[in-house]
């Protein structure tokens, strides 16, 4: 079971989603959580006629209230944690975004699974940004919960999105902790122009998963690559699934152009909480 689990607090968009479900996560596996907000201060040097010591002064400003506003997603972070009697610490971080990312991605790379709250692309925050980030450099499972989220999370009905690949296989395994714990188990395949290696078949992984005491069940249905996203989650819902379990497809330095495109329809418009692995 996870026994180390780091969650991102955002400071410019709701921090409810991460919070609730990170703090009911710990609560249910009995881990330590480690909670980190940051209060992005902006890399560009004011002009001042004044000369150094007025935009060094405005440096310390900038700092400090940046600073304030993570401080102040971590109050809302603490009472909850508090109020749930888990193990926690918390940090707040300034820093300008270039410096965020490596500070939480660093960071990440130690713990067991990292949380993280569905990026909001309508708005322009660098909040939107980390979660991507964490994906392709956390080196571990990142457990993204839909912005709508609200209470604790379950993942007694889990779904196993299966194409036979590398990240698929790097999400079962990473998923497992919570896969052991499920009720019930169902893997999720879509019939498409791109064949599933037979040595890695949903038959072999259904197999597979019974060895290890977890019964599945396979839904599989067509569809072409743009349905995929909503299929998915027509399953979930059918299926009343509390988590899919998926491959996060893309490269980090350029994630607008190459993230793959069933993983951005997945962070635009997800309605159940999504554990992706890269």
């Amino acid at each position: 079971m996870f026994k180390n689990i780091l969650v991102h607090i955002p400071t410019e968009l709701s921090p409810r989603p991460a919070v609730d479900g990170s703090v009911s996560l710990a609560l249910s596996t009995g881990a330590h959580l480690d909670a980190m907000a940051i209060g992005y201060e902006t890399a560009a040097v004011p002009f001042v006629a004044e000369g150094g010591a007025a935009v060094a002064s405005l440096f310390e400003v900038e700092h400090a209230q940046a600073l304030e506003r993570a401080e102040a997603a971590l109050r809302v972070f603490d009472v909850e944690a508090r109020n749930a009697g888990i193990s926690y610490a918390n940090r707040a971080v300034a820093a300008v975004p270039i410096d965020a990312r490596e500070i939480i991605c660093a960071s990440a790379r130690l713990h067991d699974l990292t949380v993280v709250s569905q990026p909001l692309g309508e708005y322009h925050s660098y909040d939107n940004v980390i979660p991507r980030e964490l994906l392709f450099e956390a080196g571990g499972p990142v457990l993204f919960m839909p912005y709508t989220f609200r209470g604790a999370f379950s993942a007694k009905r889990i779904g196993i999105c299966w194409d036979g690949s590398r990240l698929a296989a790097r999400a079962l395994h990473d998923a497992m902790p919570l896969l052991r714990a499920a009720d019930a188990l169902t893997v999720i395949t879509i019939e498409g122009p791109d064949p599933t290696p037979a040595e890695s078949s949903t038959d072999h992984l259904v197999r597979y998963l019974s060895k290890v005491g977890l019964p599945a069940k396979i839904t599989s249905l067509p569809a072409s690559r743009s349905e995929i996203q909503s299929i998915l989650l027509s399953i979930a819902a059918d299926e009343g699934l509390d988590l899919l379990v998926m491959g996060g497809y893309g490269h980090s330095r350029l994630q607008e152009t190459l993230l793959g495109g069933v993983t951005r329809d997945m962070l635009r418009a997800m309605t159940v909480p999504v554990l992706m692995s890269h």
